[in-house]
C-alpha cells in the first residue's frame, strides 16, 4: 500500500482473522498495539489469551521499513536479528481495517480497530486475499470475549 500514513496506523488492532502458525496457537482475544519507539522503530506488542492454559499471552517485538515509510512493506522481528515480511496489502481511508500479509502464502491476517469487522469489508478482504492464491477457508476467526485483566 502506497501513500501509507504510519501515524494513523499506530495504536491498538483487534485480530479478527489469521492463517494458523505456531507463535499464536490457541490464542484468542488477540491483539496488536503498536507505537514508535525512540530510534524511529514501531514497537509491536501482541497480546493473546491461550485458551488451553488459561493465560494471557505476550510478545513484544519491533518493526522497521524494508523501504520508504510511505510505503506499507515492513519487516517485524520478535527474536533477534531474525525479520518477517508485514505488507499492508488492503487498508480503509480511516485506518479502521486493515489486510496483511506475511512473506508468503502461509502468513495472512485481518484486523480492525474493534472486535468485529463489517460484512462488506470482510467480503472484500477475503475477495482480495483468494485473487492473490491465499486459502481462505485457513483462516480462523478469532473470538474476542474477554478482556486483559
Amino acid at each position: 500500500m502506497k501513500p501509507f500514513d504510519k501515524e494513523k496506523y499506530l495504536g491498538k488492532w483487534y485480530e479478527i482473522a489469521r492463517f494458523d502458525f505456531r507463535f499464536e496457537r490457541n490464542l484468542n482475544n488477540t491483539t496488536a498495539i503498536y507505537s514508535l519507539n525512540v530510534n524511529g522503530t514501531i514497537k509491536v506488542d501482541n497480546r493473546g489469551f491461550n485458551y488451553v492454559t488459561s493465560e494471557w499471552s505476550q510478545a513484544v517485538g519491533k518493526a522497521k521499513f524494508a523501504g520508504s515509510a510511505d510505503e506499507a512493506k515492513l519487516k517485524v522481528s520478535f527474536f533477534g536479528p531474525f525479520y518477517g515480511g508485514y505488507n499492508v496489502i488492503a487498508l480503509d481511508d480511516q485506518y479502521k481495517y486493515a489486510l496483511i500479509a506475511g512473506n508468503s502464502l502461509k502468513y495472512l491476517w485481518i484486523l480492525s480497530r474493534e472486535t468485529s469487522i463489517p460484512d462488506d469489508v470482510r467480503q472484500k478482504y477475503l475477495g482480495i486475499a483468494e485473487n492473490l492464491g491465499y486459502d481462505i477457508s485457513k483462516l480462523i476467526w478469532v473470538e474476542h470475549n474477554r478482556t486483559q485483566e
